[in-house]
């Protein structure tokens, strides 16, 4: 009788499963919502690593408070790192990610769909942020970022990138701090209306000395340190996401990548993404 009760049961079980949390429940959730169920599984999954053991080609001492004492990581990409590995770097704690989109008022990351498709698949929640060139208005720039980057509920919000485009073959301008915080206020509120999330700002120690950026209002900063904690680099400043390092190593990412951290804890976390 044991047996025949295993057998039973071994037949029986799954077909129960599947009936309490299966395929009919999905079905009726709509795409946006099965998403965001998606991304939250994900985002509590790799946010079970208190400190991933990344690698770094040019690590620094830090002192004080170091990214080790953070728990939630992620990475920003573009197509310099070239194919990657999705389900590995969630695997190895990777908690959310950035990709590149846009760039000035008429270039695309070439590598931006396939990156954005490929952390949906594998469940990194992710955002798209804009490279901004000064040589274009905030109007044109944030309709070709519109163009270009699906309106996705379950995505985290949009980045404004702000820094001296120094490298630029085309465009070098170094307008008044007025001009830029303008400019940056109007993009802003653009993306607002549209993806109805408030962009967060990136930028860098030059930067945000140099324009006051930091003073736009109701905005939430993601801040580049290599060198120092934010609270030593940008004092006084508030921010959301710190960029520790532009040469660490993940697993899934061919060559050096950049390394962040999320200001709070895992609860937090998930309190912010809602």
């Amino acid at each position: 009788m044991r047996s025949v009760a295993c057998k039973i049961l071994t037949l029986v079980l799954p077909l129960l499963v599947m009936g309490c949390a299966g395929p009919e429940r999905v079905k009726d959730m709509t795409p946006s919502a099965a998403n965001r169920a998606e991304a939250s599984v994900a985002a509590s999954r790799s946010v079970r690593v208190a400190f991933p053991a990344f690698g770094d080609d040019d690590p620094h001492p830090w002192d004080g408070r170091a990214p080790k004492a953070y728990a939630v990581h992620g990475i920003d990409v573009s197509r310099w790192q070239g194919a990657v590995d999705w389900p590995m770097v969630r695997d190895a704690g990777i908690g959310f990610a950035f990709i590149k989109a846009t760039e000035g008022g008429d270039r695309v990351d070439p590598a931006f769909l396939t990156h954005w498709q490929g952390a949906a698949r594998a469940g990194v929640p992710r955002g798209a942020y804009h490279f901004y060139y000064f040589c274009r208005s905030a109007e044109d720039q944030a309709q070709w970022f519109i163009q270009n980057v699906p309106r996705d509920p379950a995505a985290l919000p949009p980045v404004l990138d702000l820094e001296w485009n120094h490298r630029s073959p085309s465009c070098t301008h170094r307008p008044d701090p007025g001009f830029v915080r303008a400019e940056a206020s109007r993009f802003l509120d653009i993306l607002t209306a549209h993806y109805g999330q408030r962009p967060v700002v990136y930028t860098t120690p030059d930067f945000y000395r140099e324009t006051g950026i930091g003073a736009l209002p109701g905005t939430e900063f993601w801040l580049r340190s290599v060198a120092g904690h934010p609270s030593t680099v940008y004092p006084g400043q508030r921010w959301t996401f710190w960029q520790y390092t532009g040469t660490g190593r993940v697993p899934g990412v061919r060559g050096p990548v950049d390394i962040n951290v999320f200001s709070g804890a895992p609860a937090d976390w998930t309190r912010w993404r809602r």
